[in-house]
């Protein structure tokens, strides 16, 4: 039997190798001034995001060039690029290009929404958990979204997460209407990415398609995303950590995670991510890296109420069969290990930088959307034995 359900995604994906060179074409869909986002310095240096103006010029798009900070957004960067972009007069009728990784694209979706959604003073006040409870009234500047890393599917979500590191909290801002209106996924602009951050980028899109295969919100369109997400990145990872030049290996790694931002968006996420976040905001350890290190101890906790899914997932991406569900889940337990070890991935939170006396505290910032979707409910005991574990 097949429930209800209700499914997100882009109007219009336009996926290929080279293809950024119809940005032009696209925007001029979407409005007739552009408010143009890059969040990498090599691109920028490389002249890419230079051309990308000169496409949307040449459809005769007025441009309006920012650069996004190194980091994933704080609260002051959304309030910042949204009084610079009220202040040079966005409004109704523009469009937002964005091009970068992950927090660049959530940046462009905040600031897209509160241009034109003007209640109060700060996004802040929008924000999941910790704000006003204000939702976002008004649609948002439609955005194009260009991720440059194969990681957080953001290109493909309804929501930014927004960092603050005094209080320390990590939340979102969302809505239906975040949904970026075109994404446009280049691989070749991947090339240049370094071989960690190919690493930890690739292992959250990998550990958001496990976690929304088997979230207790799973519906049947994100597991079939899912499940080819997760035949494509187990064996195209690797490969892109060690050559970063291999076209093929980059191509479905972005392919991957679009298709698992398009899989969390209407299915959740679980424990790993909800982790990552207090990982965060307390100590500022890079998301990818936080999700990787977390993944391992989450298939974990979770194996006896989804052991039947595991045990389809291992033979999935395994390609053999075992004698039983428990001994396919092992399987798949030791090579996730043996991933993690081939990719540069420490297993330890220590490794991280997260002094032991910190763990206790790390456990009410877990809790929020992602841990929600857990398919196992956890106390905060068994969360601070977890952490406890992993130390």
């Amino acid at each position: 039997m097949i429930g209800n359900y209700t499914f997100f995604a882009p109007q219009q994906i336009v996926f290929g190798w080279g293809r950024r060179r119809e940005v032009g074409a696209l925007a001029s869909t979407l409005g007739r001034r552009v408010w143009l986002l890059s969040g990498s310095r090599t691109l920028e240096r490389q002249g890419h995001v230079a051309a990308l103006a000169e496409e949307l010029r040449a459809k005769g798009l007025e441009v309006h060039t920012a650069s996004a900070p190194a980091r994933e957004p704080e609260v002051a960067d959304v309030d910042a690029l949204t009084n610079d972009w009220r202040a040079r007069g966005a409004a109704a009728g523009d469009c937002v290009v964005a091009i970068g990784g992950g927090s660049t694209l959530d940046l462009a979706k905040a600031a897209a929404a509160m241009v034109t959604n003007r209640r109060g003073d700060s996004v802040l006040d929008y924000l999941e958990g910790v704000g006003k409870g204000w939702t976002i009234s008004e649609p948002p500047l439609p955005l194009l979204a260009m991720p440059t890393t194969a990681g957080t599917g953001s290109e493909a979500t309804k929501n930014a997460v927004i960092s603050s590191y005094d209080p320390p909290f990590k939340k979102s801002l969302r809505s239906d209407r975040m949904v970026p209106r075109i994404v446009l996924v280049d691989p070749e602009l991947s090339v240049t990415v370094p071989r960690e951050t190919t690493a930890y980028t690739g292992m959250d899109a990998l550990t958001q398609l496990l976690e929304s295969a088997l979230t207790r919100r799973a519906a049947p369109i994100p597991q079939a995303l899912c499940r080819q997400g997760l035949q494509l990145a187990w064996s195209a990872l690797p490969r892109a950590v060690r050559n970063g030049g291999d076209r093929e290996a980059r191509e479905a790694m972005a392919h991957a995670a679009l298709l698992s931002g398009m899989a969390l968006a209407n299915s959740g996420l679980g424990v790993a991510h909800g982790v990552a976040a207090a990982l965060g905001v307390h100590h500022r350890v890079p998301h990818g890296l936080a999700c990787a290190v977390m993944l391992p101890a989450a298939l974990r906790i979770n194996r006896f109420v989804r052991e039947a899914e595991l045990a389809e997932i291992a033979h999935l991406l395994l390609g053999r069969s075992w004698s039983s569900p428990a001994a396919a889940v092992d399987a798949l337990l030791e090579a996730v290990d043996a991933l993690c070890r081939d990719i540069g991935i420490p297993s330890r939170l220590r490794d991280l930088g997260v002094p032991r006396e910190d763990l206790p505290r790390l456990v009410p910032s877990s809790h929020g959307n992602s841990l929600s979707g857990n398919p196992r409910e956890l106390s905060d005991d068994e969360l601070r034995t977890l952490l406890e574990s992993l130390w």
